[in-house]
């Protein structure tokens, strides 16, 4: 295959990433757990990843994090500190993407098996690490309210099984489970390539 055809279709993969991506993350925003929505965007960001490289799941990760602001999915958060949400969800959605790549790339020649495992697991743990590091910079005092009106003592028990736990649970098992699914799409796209 040459470079020019290579490059359309690695623009052509990811413009149709891109497109589900958006569709996911404004669909997976009527599911909810509590307050939050489930974020289904992750298994097509870590096969974007997985197919493209780095940079390109980081581009992934970034339009699911514009999603997001943009739906109004990050309001209840955009009215305490806009510029701490806008940070927190660009960077946390941003960096699950990447990750995901560096993750798949590191392994893959070892197992790719363990690489699509690995990288699957990598974004929501990314995602909803850099999530709870936000938390601790931007809203801390709003969060401990909150824990505090739903009858938690302490708010870091709050923000694990209050606010995150269940959607990271979810999150992560959905990718886990869908790991055959992910290797089978991978599979194809390089085929494509060929």
């Amino acid at each position: 295959m040459n470079k020019k055809s290579l490059n359309t279709h690695v623009i052509t993969g990811v413009g149709i990433f891109t497109a589900v991506v958006i569709v996911l993350q404004l669909l997976g925003s009527f599911i909810r757990f509590g307050p939050f929505s489930i974020s289904l965007v992750l298994v097509p960001i870590v096969v974007g990843a997985a197919l493209y490289g780095p940079g390109w799941g980081a581009w992934l990760g970034f339009v699911f994090s514009l999603t997001v602001l943009l739906s109004g999915d990050a309001g209840a958060f955009l009215v305490v500190n806009a510029a701490g949400t806008i940070i927190t969800v660009l960077v946390k959605g941003t960096a699950a993407g990447w990750a995901a790549g560096v993750v798949f790339s590191a392994l893959e020649k070892v197992n790719i098996w363990l690489a699509v495992i690995c990288a699957a697991v990598a974004a929501p743990v990314v995602n909803t690490g850099l999530f709870l590091v936000g938390c601790k910079l931007f809203f801390m005092e709003t969060i401990s309210a909150w824990g505090q009106a739903m009858g938690f003592e302490s708010v870091g028990r709050y923000m694990i099984f209050g606010l995150v736990g269940a959607n990271f649970l979810f999150e992560m098992l959905f990718n886990i489970v869908l790991s055959p699914v992910i290797l089978r799409l991978i599979r194809i796209g390089r085929k494509e390539k060929e």
